[in-house]
């Protein structure tokens, strides 16, 4: 029997997550015999709640094929709305609307957070007698999903992307700082990753022979501010200059810290950044050097620049969300679509499933063997790992009047079904 789907994104976005949406789109219009309508949930699990649901049908067939190159989460946006067990209204209200809208599919692209949704939604649809086929598609720049022996997933789409930026910027300010080195002899940047070294690490695929007097400091990597300034003045004395790539979550005390809607800290609206923490604590104690420490805190851009995007994430991000619909439609619920590596040279990947329940109980750090001795860089079997994920080229992004352009959808609600109903936290209090 014909049933209708939603997709909806959750999280930061990323500069593939719209590939996944694609893959998703396109998927669905290869079961004509299982999915009838296709909805976008507008702004994610908040466009369920509030019943605002976009008809994907009713799109331009051009500015869908758009997607594929289009950034960050726009074309139908994210959100950060935690569901907890104990907002039983609303996961009722998310049952309710997929009922009244005859939904049978739920596929749901983000991370830890969205995967432990959908695992929520599939449980209570089952308890509801409801035949919902709920299935994560995974996405975080972060890389931070999955298990440790990498048996859940290999990588993220979106990490290959924000590997390749960081790669890119870190060649560019090894210039910038050869130059000025007699009077700005340290650059700090600050790269994302709260709990996990993962973006950080990626910054030695700029250099995989260390050539650069490059320094990353990991949220697990044991260094205070304290250890941090003598390896710097280390450097400073051996080669007169220092790159410094840190962690958002390098402990540098107090950011007078701002939290999202899913109780992580926005470092982005933060008081304080941890780059300029550096910055001003080098400054202070003294560098064995001419010049100064100067910080650079790139922020949303190392995940919202399709130009850095990789060519690979972006076709591993496109084939996933074409998995999870395979998965949905054949499986059943309490999957989420998975990319596991076939293998090194050549680089090949194999695309599968895994039980929603694992991944949304899963977090991964930066393994420490990966990690060396002094807690500063990264091993060879890290860049065996990550190098081939940001791809040989650059994607083609079309252009229109010297400017990049992206998919810009229609944003028409279908009509409702339900009375009006205001989330949980939404409501004042909470």
């Amino acid at each position: 029997m014909k049933r209708n789907a939603i997709v909806a994104q959750s999280g930061g976005p990323s500069p593939v997550i719209n590939a996944s949406l694609l893959g998703v789109l396109e998927a669905c219009r290869e079961f004509p015999d299982h999915i009838d309508r296709v909805y976008a949930a507008w702004h994610g699990v908040e466009g369920i709640l509030l019943e605002e649901l976009i008809d994907m049908a009713d799109q331009d067939p051009e500015e869908l094929r758009l997607l594929r190159t289009t950034t960050s989460a726009g074309a139908v946006g994210t959100c950060r709305y935690k569901l907890t067990e104990a907002q039983v209204e609303d996961f009722e209200r998310i049952i309710d609307v997929m009922m009244a809208h005859d939904v049978g599919y739920f596929f749901y692209i983000g991370g830890n957070d969205s995967m432990d949704t959908a695992h929520k939604v599939s449980r209570l649809a089952v308890e509801r007698g409801m035949e919902l086929a709920a299935t994560g598609v995974p996405k975080t720049i972060d890389n931070d999903v999955g298990d440790p022996g990498f048996k859940l997933i290999d990588h993220t789409p979106g990490y290959g992307s924000a590997a390749r930026y960081w790669s890119y910027i870190v060649q560019n300010v090894n210039e910038e700082n050869r130059g000025m080195s007699v009077s700005e002899s340290v650059a700090v940047l600050q790269a994302m990753g709260r709990k996990s070294g993962w973006i950080p690490a990626a910054s030695r695929l700029a250099d995989p022979e260390r050539q650069m007097p490059l320094q990353m400091y990991f949220a697990e990597g044991g260094h205070t501010l304290e250890s941090l300034a003598e390896n710097v003045n280390r450097e400073l004395q051996r080669s007169g200059r220092c790159i410094v790539v840190v962690s958002e979550g390098f402990d540098v005390g107090g950011l007078g810290e701002m939290h999202d809607g899913f109780g992580h800290i926005e470092y982005g609206a933060s008081q304080n950044t941890v780059a300029q923490a550096v910055v001003n604590y080098l400054n202070k104690v003294g560098l064995k050097s001419r010049g100064y420490a100067t910080g650079q805190v790139p922020g949303v851009l190392q995940r919202s620049s399709s130009i850095h995007a990789s060519t690979v994430d972006i076709e591993e991000a496109y084939r996933v969300g074409r998995k999870a619909v395979e998965v949905g439609v054949g499986e059943g619920s309490g999957w989420m679509a998975t990319i596991l590596r076939a293998s090194d040279c050549p680089y090949g990947v194999r695309y599968d499933k895994v039980p929603l329940e694992e991944v949304a109980a899963s977090a991964r750090q930066l393994p420490a063997g990966w990690i060396s001795p002094d807690g500063l860089d990264v091993s060879d079997s890290f860049l065996r790992y990550a190098r081939p994920l940001i791809g040989e080229d650059w994607p083609r992004i079309p252009i229109e009047k010297g400017l990049q352009r992206f998919a810009r959808l229609r944003i028409s609600f279908i009509d409702r079904k339900l009375p009006e109903y205001v989330p949980v936290r939404f409501r004042a209090g909470d």
